[in-house]
């Protein structure tokens, strides 16, 4: 097979596991001590996301830090990702880009993700608070017109804000949407954002991924059943597209597998209670309690313990773990040790921050 054809089989087999769903961490950003890209531990946890299973990855995006763009850093995170999982593994991961700002800048950086070999873009608005929906809409289009789109409902504590049920309803009529991230962590605009879609037909192009840190397990056990017309539509969320899962990554794999197994039929007590304990984890290392402002150190800080990362430094110096935050991650660790995944990244830590690929284990 001539190497346009792999390429071709490669992409094609990445949407697949777009639609299928997936565990798709979004990518932190590594930075050593001076605040500056960290090359080494950057690609170390590409390779680490990649050997512990997961079907994509989603750089670019808030845990990533929105700041790489004004650092100039953009183009080279993306790039670092991309090339790191085509050297690396043999196997398709789907690469979602981060795009924001307004029209010019979103399409740019959708053109940007394209030519880097980006198969879909994370499309956050928050550059549009207070226009017009149909101004919105508008912008949607035009960025779908350049790359597959990933509709993403952002919940106002991290900068986003909460969009009406005819606005997804309109969205996921448009042709080149693939899928939609939701993260208002309101159950009742999740609800709306599932009957958008079944209204518009969309329910087998459309997969819906859960971002709602609040509810991961049950969003991703639970049938969401919509009367359309004369039938019920049962539809599923397939998969995470999670800052969560950018820690303790090959555990969550292996969630998301165990989960499968019983959708579609009764679900044993032992796991519908693990959505209060991974609730319980993740409000320590999102720090829901400080309305999140310690989210990403938060990520980086159980990375660094890892040794994943070399500092918990973010890009903004404001952008610290918060009071009492180290605290309560030493407690979810400790009430929930069969949760992180320490001994799978120690036995292959110093292969995933060594300076040539090697093959995947």
């Amino acid at each position: 097979m001539s190497a346009t054809g792999a390429s071709a089989e490669r992409s094609d087999a990445a949407y697949a596991i777009l639609r299928e769903g997936a565990v798709i961490p979004a990518h932190p950003l590594a930075l050593d001590n001076n605040r500056q890209l960290d090359l080494r531990h950057q690609r170390a946890l590409t390779r680490y996301y990649i050997d512990a299973g997961a079907g994509g990855l989603a750089v670019g995006v808030h845990t990533t830090q929105f700041a790489i763009r004004e650092a100039g850093l953009y183009e080279q995170v993306l790039g670092i990702a991309a090339e790191t999982a085509l050297t690396w593994t043999g196997r398709p991961v789907a690469l979602v880009a981060g795009l924001t700002g307004r029209t010019l800048q979103a399409v740019a950086e959708a053109e940007t993700a394209r030519r880097l070999g980006y198969h879909a873009g994370l499309l956050n608005v928050a550059a549009w608070k207070d226009q017009s929906e149909v101004e919105i809409l508008e912008h949607c289009r035009r960025v779908a017109d350049v790359i597959p789109v990933i509709g993403f409902a952002l919940l106002p504590e991290v900068g986003g804000f909460h969009l009406s049920y005819d606005f997804w309803r309109a969205f996921a009529e448009i042709e080149n949407v693939i899928a939609i991230k939701m993260a208002p962590f309101d159950r009742y605009r999740t609800v709306d954002i599932v009957r958008a879609v079944v209204d518009a037909h969309a329910e087998n192009r459309i997969t819906l991924y859960t971002g709602n840190d609040d509810h991961i397990v049950l969003d991703l056990l639970q049938p969401f059943m919509i009367p359309r017309g004369d039938e019920v539509v049962t539809v599923h969320v397939r998969g995470g597209l999670l800052g969560h899962w950018s820690v303790w990554t090959h555990k969550a794999v292996a969630l998301l597998e165990r989960l499968r197994l019983v959708q579609d039929s009764d679900v044993p007590q032992a796991l519908l209670g693990l959505d209060s304990q991974v609730t319980d984890m993740n409000g320590a290392i999102y720090d829901a309690h400080h309305a999140f402002r310690g989210c990403i150190p938060g990520c980086l800080e159980v990375l660094s313990r890892q040794g994943l990362v070399a500092s918990t430094l973010c890009l903004d110096p404001k952008e610290t773990l918060s009071p009492g935050q180290a605290d309560e991650i030493d407690r979810v660790y400790a009430m929930y040790p069969d949760f992180n995944d320490d001994e799978f990244v120690a036995a292959n830590l110093s292969r995933w921050l060594a300076d040539s690929p090697k093959e995947e284990k």
